[in-house]
C-alpha cells in the first residue's frame, strides 16, 4: 500500500469515527439528555460494577484530578453517585443513576440508527464484514475520548 493510500485510509477511519461520536451525542441529546461525547467513555466502565475516580481515571487516561472533575460533573448532572465502597473503607464508588443507566440505553439506541444508515449505504453483509475487519484490527482494551 503507498503511503498515500495509507494516509486516506486513515483519514476515512478517523472522519467515521468522529461521525459516529458525533451521531451518538446528538442521538443521545434529542432524547433529552445534556452531555458530551467524555460521558459515555466514562459510562462505559462504570456500567457494569461502578469504579473508583482513580479506576475511571486509568480508563480514560486522564489524571486522577480529571476524573474526578468529571465525576463531579455527572453527580451535578444526576448520571452517576457515590457510595461507599464494599472493599476499600478509605475510597468511594461511582456508580450510574437509573438518568445515568437511561442515557447509556439512549446511547445504544443512537449507536443503533448510526449503524442501520450504514446498512442502508452498504447492505447489511458488508456491515457485518466490516465490523468483523474492524474487530481483529482494532486493539483491545478501554475507549478513550480524545480530549
Amino acid at each position: 500500500m503507498q503511503n498515500s493510500e495509507a494516509l486516506a485510509l486513515t483519514a476515512a477511519l478517523l472522519a467515521a469515527a468522529g461521525d459516529l461520536t458525533r451521531r451518538i451525542n446528538d442521538g443521545v441529546e434529542a432524547r433529552g439528555f445534556e452531555g458530551r461525547p467524555a460521558y459515555g467513555f466514562a459510562f462505559t466502565r462504570l456500567a457494569p460494577d461502578g469504579a473508583t475516580v482513580t479506576e475511571l481515571a486509568v480508563h480514560l487516561g486522564v489524571t486522577k484530578q480529571a476524573a474526578s472533575q468529571l465525576v463531579d460533573e455527572l453527580v451535578r448532572k444526576g448520571y452517576v453517585e457515590r457510595r461507599p465502597h464494599p472493599r476499600d473503607a478509605r475510597a468511594r464508588l461511582i456508580v450510574l443513576t437509573e438518568r445515568g443507566w437511561a442515557c447509556t440505553r439512549a446511547a445504544e439506541e443512537a449507536a443503533a440508527e448510526a449503524v442501520r444508515a450504514w446498512v442502508e449505504m452498504l447492505g447489511e453483509g458488508e456491515v457485518h464484514v466490516l465490523g468483523d475487519r474492524l474487530a481483529r484490527i482494532a486493539p483491545y482494551g478501554p475507549l478513550r475520548p480524545t480530549w
